[in-house]
């Protein structure tokens, strides 16, 4: 129950005036009652002190009319009920009122009443009076009633004028401010409190309106702010939406509206899943949890569905209040990017020539393939595909017929496989397959067999029938790999070795691929360290003219002398340095190192016309590789007539016009061309004729050929070393004969008109300190004089 401010001013004085000033009268009434009744009774005592000693004479004189009258006078008196007069016999000499004087109640009081004579005083009765013993209000009289009532008049009129100074001052301003309060409350307008005055109230209601101006304006202000933030909202080209703490849409944007169909008494109060599929509700949900581990704003995207039962792909970006309650959101329509996004991953994971994957999409098909394969209890087989001289039909027809041929080995393959089998194009030349069953091994082998057997047919490119072969290697999940990067890796292993079994045709991988890809990496390794520490050494072999074994020049050889492994053989790292691209400061060093061993070959007597044959690879003939060779050679003080540059057919094969410029500069500058294992490629006898060749070096299969046991073997042996000899003097070129190992194969050698040769009948290769020992003590190769 509400307690007004006055009632509870009246309990408060009233309250005051029972705790303080009723216990103050009080105190004063008993005092002034004790204090009055005390004079009366003072006056009672001198009344009797006076009426005895005038009873004295009467009493003498037994005057009983004096007696009586003075007993009269003392019932006169107001504070005197009854009065009796005796002798000293005890006689009642008057009493009043008359009868028993025992009948009045009082306070009884006597005194003795004596004549003085002149025998002085005589005893001659007694007076005895009754007061009465009346109550406190009872001894004021109407005088002291009268002060009384002054003082009670003044206090009412103190409590009266508290009231209506209060009731004037203090509530009839708060019932107005409580009225304004009120006012406002209800109709919700700004009232104000009609009050002036200079006290506090004054000072309060003049707050209390200032207050409800400022409140005013800031309402304006806040209405006015809230119309721009609403119209904002609206206006903003942007789905935006507020939820509250439930999850329930309480606020649209027109845009969002807009682009969703929606009508805004449809969708507000609805939970937000409500428009999305049930299938997304859990990571809808898990975006709150993200939201609530301390991420200002949460992001998810997520199909929507429309008014029309469409569904758009949106990104939503949710940030909420620090209290939780209500969150504002954005909805960004992505179904256009989405779209985009999956064009550009299939881009991303496609080869734009063939329409197959490409490595980074094999990668995770075969991430999948070992996933399913594991959960199945199938086998996997990874086949690897290189074509086969691909390159060489790249520079010799073009880009173009090159994709073409790209183009139809997808077809051929694909014609080989299941439906369900999975083929990419790693890049350039290399395809991968991935085939799954529970005997992928025999099926495996039995594709490859089959895409090699297609891919060896022609293929008819621009007017020409081009020709391709694979050399494709098979790895198995898990027999032969734990992992994918492992399956593929062995796969190009096998793919590997098979090329360096002779290509075209398909290779198993088995555990010896491991050594020797062990073997290899060492291989790398030592080359690297090689370069590093120069470890590289240029050891010579003697070239001797077969007429009288003179030597007339030298061939450098690359020797790789490792300090713990010793020598190592040339070959592997010559085509290791190939495949890795270190064949170029390898053929730099050697270059190097047998250009100054052929100077200080050079200081020896009867030397001076030795020439020095240098074998170069495909990879070396570089633009620059002119400049460097004269420049060693103005180093060293060499004649460019004494340096043969050797090459292989592969060189010319490339029949690139870079290699032509550099040959055409060496020939130039007065190097000589050697054409090295002559007569074991396609085309040999073209390149006399394209090139300038000047010594043309049988190939040493050739010259073991000459001491075969098969008869027919040495005769055809012979006419085909007796062609290259013929067709080579008639263009002007030396024949020089290479792995000359008997005195029989060099006589017939000589018979057959051959001008030099090497091998190790003459003298192994050997370094450039044991060359300069062997040429200072013998003029001439070890080898007796042909008879």
């Amino acid at each position: 129950m509400m307690h007004s401010v006055e009632s509870r001013f009246i309990a408060i004085v009233c309250s005051a005036m029972l705790v303080f000033v009723a216990p103050l009268l009080a105190s004063f009434l008993a005092i002034s009652s004790e204090r009055v009744a005390r004079e009366r009774l003072q006056n009672v005592e001198l009344l009797m002190e006076a009426s005895g000693e005038a009873l004295g004479k009467p009493i003498w004189d037994f005057d009983q009319d004096g007696i009586e009258r003075i007993a009269l006078s003392l019932m006169n008196a107001s504070d005197i009920r009854a009065v009796t007069i005796r002798d000293t016999a005890g006689n009642i000499l008057a009493a009043l009122p008359p009868g028993s004087p025992g009948a009045v109640d009082g306070k009884s009081l006597e005194t003795a009443i004596s004549y003085d004579s002149v025998k002085g005083p005589v005893p001659v009765g007694a007076l005895k009076v009754v007061v009465p013993t009346s109550g406190l209000l009872l001894r004021f009289s109407k005088d002291e009633w009268a002060i009384l009532g002054i003082l009670l008049f003044a206090v009412a009129t103190v409590f009266a004028a508290a009231l209506i100074g209060n009731r004037f001052i203090v509530i009839r301003p708060l019932m107005r401010l409580t009225a304004a309060v009120e006012a406002t409350r209800r109709l919700g307008s700004r009232h104000r409190v009609d009050w002036n005055s200079d006290d506090e109230m004054g000072a309060l209601a003049g707050n209390f309106n200032a207050m409800q101006d400022r409140l005013e304006r800031e309402e304006k202000e806040l209405k006015s702010a809230h119309a721009r933030a609403t119209e904002t909202y609206n206006l903003t080209p942007a789905m935006l939406f507020s939820l509250d703490a439930a999850g329930r849409l309480s606020a649209v944007s027109d845009y969002w509206l807009l682009a969703t169909g929606y009508l805004r008494d449809e969708v507000i109060g609805r939970s937000f899943t409500d428009f999305i599929d049930p299938s997304w509700h859990e990571a809808y949900h898990q975006r709150s949890k993200a939201a609530a581990d301390g991420h200002d704003i949460s992001e998810l995207t997520l199909p929507f569905r429309k008014a029309d039962g469409e569904f758009m792909t949106v990104l939503i970006l949710e940030t909420e209040t620090s209290s939780g309650e209500i969150s504002l959101s954005v909805m960004t329509d992505v179904t256009a990017l989405k779209q985009a996004e999956s064009r550009n991953h299939t881009q991303a994971i496609t080869d734009h020539l063939t329409g197959l994957l490409n490595r980074q999409g094999f990668e995770n098909a075969l991430d999948e393939a070992i996933l399913s394969a594991d959960q199945c209890g199938m086998q996997l087989a990874c086949l690897f595909i290189d074509l086969d001289r691909f390159k060489w039909i790249n520079d010799n027809f073009g880009h173009a017929a090159g994709d073409a041929v790209l183009r139809q080995t997808v077809e051929r393959i694909q014609a080989a496989l299941r439906p369900e089998d999975v083929i990419a194009r790693l890049g350039g030349d290399e395809f991968a397959i991935l085939i799954a069953a529970t005997d992928v091994a025999a099926l495996a082998s039995e594709i490859g067999e089959s895409i090699c057997a297609a891919l060896h047919e022609p293929m008819p490119i621009t007017g020409n029938e081009l020709f391709v072969s694979a050399s494709v290697g098979v790895s198995v999940y898990p027999t032969h790999a734990s992992g994918a990067s492992d399956l593929l890796l062995k796969a190009d292993m096998a793919m590997y070795a098979r090329k360096r079994d002779g290509k075209n045709g398909l290779q198993v991988f088995d555990a010896g691929m491991l050594d020797a890809a062990r073997e290899r990496h060492e291989i790398e390794q030592c080359i690297e360290a090689g370069l590093k520490e120069d470890w590289f050494e240029a050891w010579l072999q003697p070239i001797v003219s077969l007429d009288d074994g003179q030597i007339v020049g030298f061939e450098a050889l690359m020797r790789l002398n490792h300090p713990d492994k010793g020598l190592m053989p040339p070959g592997k790292i010559i085509g290791i340095a190939e495949e890795t691209g270190t064949i170029g400061r390898v053929g730099d060093r050697v270059l190097e190192k047998a250009i100054r061993h052929l100077a200080a070959i050079s200081a020896l007597d009867g030397t001076q016309s030795t020439y020095l044959a240098v074998n170069f690879s495909p990879l070396q003939f570089e633009l620059t590789l002119p400049h460097k060779l004269a420049a060693l050679l103005l180093k060293h003080h060499i004649s460019p007539h004494r340096i043969v540059v050797e090459i292989t057919e592969a060189v010319l094969m490339l029949d690139n016009p870079e290699v032509h410029a550099v040959l055409k500069q060496l020939n130039e500058f007065g190097c000589r061309i050697a054409l090295d294992d002559f007569g074991t490629g396609y085309s040999s006898l073209s390149y006399l004729n394209r090139f300038p060749v000047d010594i043309v070096k049988v190939d040493q299969s050739f010259t073991r050929s000459l001491s075969s046991g098969a008869a027919d073997v040495r005769r055809k042996s012979r006419m085909l070393i007796k062609g290259i000899r013929t067709i080579s003097h008639q263009m002007g070129c030396t024949v020089v004969a290479e792995g000359i190992e008997t005195d029989e194969q060099w006589q017939l050698l000589r018979k057959l008109g051959v001008d030099y040769g090497q091998g190790y009948l003459f003298s192994r290769p050997m370094p450039i300190d044991g060359m300069l020992t062997m040429l200072e003590n013998e003029s001439e190769a070890k080898a007796s004089t042909p008879a």
